[in-house]
């Protein structure tokens, strides 16, 4: 096989499994790409688009939260808290989930309750992002 085997899991269920020439990720201290023969690792990734290149060349772009990722043997497990493939974002959806976050936000008091407020935001701007970018590609 000259490919790698490439699993995207959260907690709705599968996402994705399929064969793959590479996968690009949002990585904490920067974006990093996965291809055949990569060393053995675990890395976290952040808020952001999952790429992943199938053996025809085409790219299957997901908008996810974060999560991590597993490189072994020429198989990459990616355990996302949420993976959503950009084509089935639903743009208006993401832009009400953007504007209620901006509002719980300026709205909120305590520390934990802000970060909360603040990861919400940046979640749904990731998705208004990832849906525009993909309008007409």
């Amino acid at each position: 096989m000259s490919n790698l085997i490439v699993e995207i899991v959260s907690p709705a269920g599968k996402v994705f499994t399929g064969e793959a020439t590479g996968i690009q990720a949002p990585g904490v201290s920067g974006s990093f790409e996965v291809l055949r023969n990569h060393a053995p690792m675990i890395a976290a990734f952040e808020v952001g688009t999952l790429r992943v290149t199938i053996p025809s060349g085409e790219s299957i772009k997901f908008a996810t939260s974060g999560g991590f990722l597993e490189v072994l043997n020429n198989t990459v497990s990616v355990l996302a808290e949420s993976a959503e493939l950009l084509s089935e974002i639903d743009l208006d959806r993401a832009r009400k989930s953007e504007e209620r976050a901006k509002t719980i936000l300026a709205q909120a008091g305590e520390t934990l309750e802000r970060e909360s407020a603040v990861a919400a935001l940046e979640r749904a701007r990731n998705r208004v992002r990832a849906a525009m970018g993909h309008v007409g590609s």
